[in-house]
């Protein structure tokens, strides 16, 4: 297999790991989150970039295991914002999320409705992580062991948690580093009493009275404290690789923390890492966050961009580097540069350099779904699909009737890119962006000198629209009837996107006409 230069960050990473860790046959690649609520495209951001990282160690030959953790063991601290039946929801505040009902109706606990909800769309964009469900690894055993190391070394724990805090947030008096949800109400309103150290916990629980001496084999609400249950995972599944947003990397943070307690209590180096930064949403500001239910989540992505522009839009930006997906006008130039990426890539279009040439054409592959196109896919700019489809109302049938004959490769993703176009004009693009072409026999109120020049129009420009090489010449044209009929430039414009559109302004006009055809825009013209 080729050896890729190491361009690109993901690349990097690769090559960092493998330094790291050892030139070995197989790595393990981590991510994982809490199911509280709606995954959104800032938690999408992680696990994309662990996909581009385990691309980039399989394309050097290496078995990869990623692993994707949900954490639905966690506590249900909040109903978020824009969750249904919140009164229900309110009730089982402080159990675990597992046990808490999808207030949908759909799946077995309101964490499983958000696994599913992601796990359901990933293959989309190509990902495919191995799940983990710490509910059921913890409620098995499975964590026993790591539990009890825990425990053994709970002072030590307590002075490494210490090291990271400031005076006001040191552990004061007995600290525990287990949780326990209470047996008999399911709440983690528990106080741990004692443990004897051997597999004997004593709790009693503030909410219901509650109280019992588990063993920590089969205790099945006892779990790790977050800043200890992070590394103790790290060396049960002896994770080489994972990264975390800028909150857990902040200068004593978790991601601090845990390199110490997985070093110290586990035995084990800590994972190679990176920080990844907030994504904003156009018009939305602030971080997003799940249990505000203030979020846009992939599906949202997936209506407006097709999913190998999803994959650029994180392929092409450094994870560290802060940045804005938007549903507005950007839009269209997301299309542009993604285009121009697979020109680049497929040698139809020149880079400035062949440094530029490589780190383009990289990101182009890691860009795609599952693999590259077997042939170079036929391009239409999102600008002009969108023309296609208000002109046609959104009859995407029709609009591919405007292409050359295309393979089954090339009409497929025309017809998905034309899908997430129309979705867009009719739910995210600007009012003035859109339009409807005006019927035969529809009559816009011009003004005389207006009127003079659409037919100059007519019987100069459109009339002869077939005899025009391309449109610099339909544009020149259009300029020379203007001038013939006594009114400038602007005025012949307006008049013209009045008489066709019913608005002062539109598509380039000379493309547009050349995209209507000479027979359509003769029909609407007629009438003056």
């Amino acid at each position: 297999m080729e050896q890729k230069k190491a361009l690109h960050w993901a690349d990097q990473t690769a090559e960092k790991i493998i330094a790291e860790w050892g030139d070995r046959e197989s790595y393990t690649c981590a991510s994982g989150i809490t199911p509280s609520g709606t995954v959104h495209v800032g938690n999408f951001r992680e696990m994309i970039s662990v996909d581009l990282v385990v691309r980039a160690l399989r394309d050097r030959g290496k078995k990869v295991r990623f692993i994707y953790s949900w954490d639905d063991y966690d506590v249900f601290r909040k109903v978020p914002a824009n969750m249904p039946n919140p009164e229900m929801l309110e009730k089982y505040l402080r159990f675990p999320i597992t046990m808490v009902p999808d207030p949908w109706g759909r799946d077995s606990s309101y964490a499983r409705h958000h696994e599913v909800d992601v796990e359901t769309v990933l293959p989309k964009v190509g990902i495919h992580p191995e799940f983990l469900y710490q509910a059921e690894r913890y409620r098995s055993g499975m964590y026993a062991e790591g539990m009890r190391k825990a425990l053994e070394n709970r002072e030590h724990l307590k002075t490494i948690l210490d090291k990271y805090r400031d005076e006001d947030h040191k552990i004061q008096g007995e600290w525990w580093p287990i949780s326990v949800f209470c047996s008999a109400c399911n709440r983690d309103t528990t106080e741990i009493l004692d443990w004897d150290g051997d597999g004997g916990l004593h709790y009693r629980c503030e909410s219901c009275g509650h109280e019992e001496v588990g063993d920590l084999r089969t205790l099945k609400g006892a779990k790790l404290v977050w800043r200890v249950d992070w590394p103790m995972r790290w060396a049960f599944e002896k994770v080489d690789f994972e990264p975390a947003g800028k909150d857990h990397h902040t200068e004593g943070g978790s991601f601090d923390t845990s390199k110490h307690v997985v070093r110290d209590v586990y035995g084990r180096n800590p994972p190679v890492t990176f920080r990844y930064d907030f994504i904003g949403i156009k018009g939305s500001p602030g971080k997003m966050s799940s249990s505000k239910g203030k979020v846009v989540d992939l599906p949202d992505l997936l209506r407006v961009y097709q999913p190998e522009v999803v994959r650029y839009l994180f392929a092409g930006t450094r994870p560290n580097t802060e940045f804005v997906i938007s549903f507005d006008l950007d839009v269209i130039k997301i299309y542009e540069d993604y285009d121009r990426t697979e020109r680049i890539y497929w040698g139809t279009e020149k880079a400035k350099d062949e440094e530029t040439r490589e780190r383009e054409s990289r990101i182009y592959e890691l860009s795609q779904v599952e693999k590259v196109p077997s042939e170079a896919p036929f391009q239409v700019p999102f600008r002009h699909l969108c023309n296609l489809l208000l002109i046609h109302q959104g009859d995407v049938e029709r609009v591919l009737q405007e292409f050359p004959p295309l393979t089954a490769e090339q009409e497929a993703l025309i017809r998905q890119r034309a899908n997430c176009a129309w979705y867009w004009i009719e739910e995210c693009a600007p009012e003035d962006f859109r339009f409807a072409v005006r019927r035969p026999g529809e009559k816009a109120e011009l003004s005389d000198a207006e009127t003079n020049a659409i037919r100059r129009l007519r019987d100069e420009v459109v009339a002869n629209l077939d005899s025009f090489a391309d449109e610099k010449f339909v544009a020149e044209a259009i300029y020379k009837a203007a001038q013939d009929s006594g009114v400038d430039s602007k005025t012949m414009f307006k008049a013209a996107y009045q008489a066709l559109i019913g608005k002062d302004q539109g598509p380039r006009l000379a493309g547009f006409l050349k995209t209507l055809g000479k027979d359509k825009v003769l029909d609407i013209l007629s009438v003056y």
